[in-house]
């Protein structure tokens, strides 16, 4: 049985409200337009019910502070080291812009495992975002907590070999290089402190990152964009990514899609090929 058993079933409630400011911002750092019907766009439930811990709270990483306190929602796990590794997300009908929002997260699952990189603690979260008309968006993140890079590792991802990434098989094609300003903005967007996200030193001295982290959320929001592009607002019943290894801001980041019917195979790829993350979607009636 986990040490962390005691954490399983534990719930929080967050409410909010889907603020027209908070969502035009979000559509400018992502260089789109908001829906013409009022409605929100797919991925922007990632900024709402955020953990609002005071700056004294914060832990040397920026996450805040985890405690064996009853009234701590996620487990005291001791690995430094945290990162967002995947999410399954059930798109049930549209978020609006103005409406008052709830969250209900619930610890699902937390398992402990041994990998290349030493122990690691998987942590399963359950989330329910409702609006004025229920329930909204379902969605099961994964949370890895990993130890500390082992001195003398070499940095993370590897450096740009001398392959390049090619989109030939793909229906769909964007190129871009996530800026800082970009990083900057969407850590302020979902009030993430994260350090490995702006803070070069720390990123690449303490977590032995190549530089600085493309969020991993930013990454599936980018291609969830990209399946707009192609399908219209809100064209998505569901969408589920996982990280394969870390985007480093700056460098150029190839978003890719292909559909069969209603199915969508997406993926980001760093510029040599290597890939970034894996996801998969199936588009609504509407958009099919």
């Amino acid at each position: 049985m986990s040490q962390w058993q005691a954490w399983i079933g534990r719930e929080e409630r967050r409410d909010d409200r889907i603020d027209p400011g908070h969502f035009a911002r979000w559509c400018a750092a992502l260089d789109r337009d908001a829906p013409a019907d009022g409605t929100a766009a797919q991925g922007f439930h990632w900024c709402l019910g955020l953990p609002d811990a005071p700056t004294a709270q914060l832990g040397p990483d920026g996450h805040p502070l985890r405690s064996d306190s009853p009234d701590s929602f996620l487990p005291p796990v001791p690995l430094p080291r945290r990162m967002w590794a995947s999410s399954k997300v059930e798109f049930l009908q549209p978020l609006r812009v103005g409406e008052a929002v709830s969250r209900l997260s619930r610890v699902q699952s937390i398992a402990e495992k041994n990998g290349g990189t030493g122990q690691l603690v998987f942590v399963d979260i359950a989330h329910e975002t409702s609006g004025a008309s229920g329930l909204a968006v379902r969605e099961v993140q994964t949370v890895v907590y990993r130890a500390p890079a082992e001195h003398g590792t070499p940095p993370a991802p590897p450096p740009l070999g001398e392959g390049r990434f090619d989109a030939s098989d793909w229906q769909a094609h964007r190129a871009l290089a996530p800026s800082e300003p970009l990083l900057f903005r969407y850590s302020a967007l979902t009030f993430n402190s994260h350090r490995i996200h702006y803070d070069l030193p720390y990123a690449m001295g303490e977590e032995n990152y190549r530089g600085l982290v493309v969020h991993g959320p930013l990454t599936a929001s980018l291609l969830l964009d990209l399946a707009r592009r192609e399908l219209g607002d809100n064209g998505l019943k569901s969408f589920a990514f996982r990280g394969v290894s870390p985007a480093i801001g700056g460098e150029e980041l190839h978003l890719v899609l292909r559909r069969t019917g209603v199915a969508l195979e997406l993926g980001a790829f760093a510029a040599d090929g290597r890939q970034v993350m894996s996801a998969s979607a199936t588009s609504s009636l509407r958009g099919a």
